[in-house]
């Protein structure tokens, strides 16, 4: 069973198979029934995983074009990861990370400190994206003394509390209302070129100016804009260029803090090392997750020392911490992932995600039930007509042996994060798998 990594699907039985199947049945019996859809066709339960290949209960091969939500955009497994994690455990599996900490932590912020596109940052860790945005938003409070937050429509920032009340989808959001911080304005997130009844960039930016101005609807005064360069849950949506410089200069101008929540974005999967440099976009604070810690819980908070700065010193006890701060594990996967982006995984990304990019474009250019493909680079999407659309091309996919996701509030949008050294014959196999799927479907 070594032979995962650069293999195209191969199916002993249709998925999800019986041992799947068997598995979801005991997992109805202990998990809460909010947790993971359980149907006759899905899911299948994952037992082994090497590059870009999946293998699951029933023996099944898949090829996996979501790198877990973005994840893997090394692969899994990647070796020098492994060597490193290996390494580590060895030494010391879980350190004090705000007491005694662990070596790993400190050559960490080290190396993220140079990623960060400012002289002298500094940073937090922590173990998920939406702690990462937690840490943001308190930060921007104590350095502006202004609670209000202006994120943007079709955001996805987290499930927490605090990272919940700047994420738009009603799904999320409808049963703890009672709970949300009532401080977030929404300004629209432009498309690049927008439908009848989308706002463009002019549109966003003046109503990103009045709501500054105003204030959120609590009436509170507004200290952060959150963003993300690309939006990714919300459909990989991409910026026009130059409007998220353009919301940075109006933010700074009335002083108030720009977050990037580069979670998915960042640390190589759109092409560089940072979106955000991709848009000529400098924010005040950055958070990093996912692929950073290739394939362990790891995130972070970078900003520019004067904001950052805003927090006093510790007196002994911090007054954000967690038990996982600086994980040295997952400190020292993070460092063997940066040592990787030196050498070239951001390009990596960029030539996959071009080369599936375009043969999706090739394949699907004649279907009219196809809105539009695009992509920054491993972050690629295919927009269709019709709600749940692409739910029902993700479960087409799959009897093909591949992995996609859907994204977007109503579901029409097919989502791409490919592991950045995906083979020439998996990205072509995937690029075929899903222009059949999506004939079929939308046919």
């Amino acid at each position: 069973m070594t032979d995962l990594g650069d293999l195209l699907p191969d199916l002993a039985v249709r998925p999800p198979g019986p041992a799947s199947r068997a598995l979801a049945e005991r997992l109805r019996r202990v998990e809460s029934r909010n947790v993971t859809w359980l149907a006759d066709d899905f899911p299948v339960f994952w037992t082994e995983a090497r590059g870009a290949n999946v293998r699951d209960a029933d023996g099944n091969v898949f090829l996996d074009l979501t790198g877990a939500f973005g994840v893997a955009l090394t692969g899994y497994g990647h070796p020098r990861v492994l060597e490193a994690i290996r390494d580590q455990s060895e030494r010391l599996l879980h350190g004090m990370g705000d007491v005694h900490p662990p070596t790993a932590k400190v050559e960490l912020l080290e190396r993220l400190a140079r990623l960060a596109p400012w002289e002298g940052a500094r940073g937090v860790l922590a173990s998920t994206g939406s702690e990462a945005v937690e840490i943001a938003l308190k930060t921007a409070l104590l350095a502006t003394g202004r609670p209000g937050v202006l994120a943007f429509d079709g955001a996805y920032h987290g499930l927490t509390l605090g990272s919940l009340a700047a994420t738009t989808r009603p799904l999320f959001r409808e049963r703890f209302g009672a709970r949300l911080y009532p401080g977030v304005a929404l300004a629209p997130f432009p498309a690049p070129s927008p439908a009848a009844g989308e706002a463009g960039a002019d549109e966003a930016l003046a109503r990103v100016e009045s709501l500054l101005e105003h204030g959120a609807p609590n009436g509170d005064p507004i200290g952060a804009v959150i963003l993300e360069p690309v939006q990714g849950r919300g459909g990989i949506r991409i910026p026009p260029e130059g409007f998220l410089s353009a919301v940075a200069r109006i933010a700074r101008e009335r002083g108030v803090v720009v977050i990037a929540d580069e979670v998915l974005t960042g640390t190589g999967r759109s092409g560089a090392p940072l979106a955000s440099t991709r848009f000529g976009l400098v924010p005040d604070l950055l958070c990093l997750g996912k692929a950073l810690g290739g394939g362990l819980p790891l995130s972070a908070c970078l900003g520019r020392p004067e904001v950052m700065d805003a927090w006093p010193p510790s007196g002994g006890e911090a007054i954000h911490t967690s038990t996982f701060l600086g994980h040295p594990g997952a400190c020292a996967a993070a460092l063997a992932v940066l040592g990787l982006l030196d050498e070239g995984l951001d390009r990596a990304a960029d030539d996959v995600g071009g080369a599936v990019l375009a043969g999706l474009r090739r394949g699907l250019a004649d279907v009219p039930g196809v809105r539009d493909v695009r992509g920054l680079g491993a972050l690629i999407g295919i927009e269709l007509e019709g709600d749940g659309m692409a739910v029902r091309v993700s479960e087409g996919a799959l009897t093909e042996g591949v992995f996609v996701l859907p994204a977007g509030p109503s579901g029409r949008v097919v989502e791409l994060l490919p592991s950045a050294y995906l083979t020439d014959r998996q990205a072509q196999y995937g690029v075929d798998a899903l222009v059949r799927t999506v004939r079929e479907v939308v046919g």
